[in-house]
């Protein structure tokens, strides 16, 4: 039977997402377990990690809890976090604690529904279920279907979240969540400064998950990049 007190040791926690994509100078799961031990040892609670080969390296360095997913693209299908069973059970058994799955409003692989791949985890296999939405009530159906708990992650990544100006975390999102829901909320997505995790926070998150901003050096470089151009096109009129 699952452990569930690893949703317990994350209350309160940062959870850091430790992924690089295919192509990009930390890419592998030597890097990434460096990068899980390093947020290790600078405090953080939790860790959130892609596929099974680096899900597996990490497990071998860290007994933090691991919220599992596996990025896969299926032709025809738009969710590509965990978005089959066959992914979620190759997290599973790379050793993660907890898995996180696609649970918005689009249909998965198979022609199946969030809900639908939920109860098909919960029928097969013991462990605590993430559901990554992007609005209220695709919340709430997850916690309807029996997810352990819910994360603000795919907000803005909808065709019907997307918005002109979405640099910002989804505050309202995360506050009528909490106020609906009897489950955990992550608050996760454009978190950049601990300012912004500190209020997500004190809008009762359970947890609040960051990647880029501490886990992409070079989107980190980047910000701070265009942000010195800025500053110079501006003394110079």
């Amino acid at each position: 039977m699952a452990d569930r007190r690893c949703i317990e040791r994350l209350r309160g926690k940062l959870i850091v997402s430790c992924q690089a994509f295919e192509g990009e100078p930390l890419s592998g799961p030597m890097f990434m377990a460096a990068m899980a031990k390093s947020v290790e040892l600078g405090g953080a609670g939790g860790i959130r990690a892609n596929g099974p080969d680096d899900i597996a390296a990490i497990r071998k360095l860290t007994d933090l809890p691991i919220i599992g997913i596996w990025k896969r693209l299926y032709e025809g299908y738009e969710p590509y976090i965990s978005p089959t069973l066959e992914d979620v059970l190759a997290v599973v058994e790379a050793g993660a604690d907890i898995v996180a799955v696609d649970a918005t409003s689009r249909l998965h692989p198979g022609d199946i529904s969030a809900e639908e791949l939920i109860q098909s985890i919960k029928d097969t296999v013991d462990i605590p279920i993430m559901a990554d939405i992007s609005t209220v009530e695709e919340g709430i159906r997850s916690q309807e279907a029996g997810a352990d708990m819910v994360a603000t992650t795919l907000w803005g990544y909808t065709s019907y979240t997307r918005m002109s100006d979405d640099t910002e975390p989804s505050s309202e999102l995360l506050e009528e969540l909490v106020k609906r829901l009897s489950i955990p909320v992550i608050a996760e997505g454009r978190i950049w400064s601990p300012e912004q995790a500190c209020m997500a926070l004190k809008k009762r998150a359970y947890a609040v998950t960051v990647g880029a901003a501490i886990s992409r050096p070079h989107l980190i470089t980047r910000r701070f990049v265009d942000a010195m151009e800025r500053c110079i096109q501006e003394l110079h009129g």
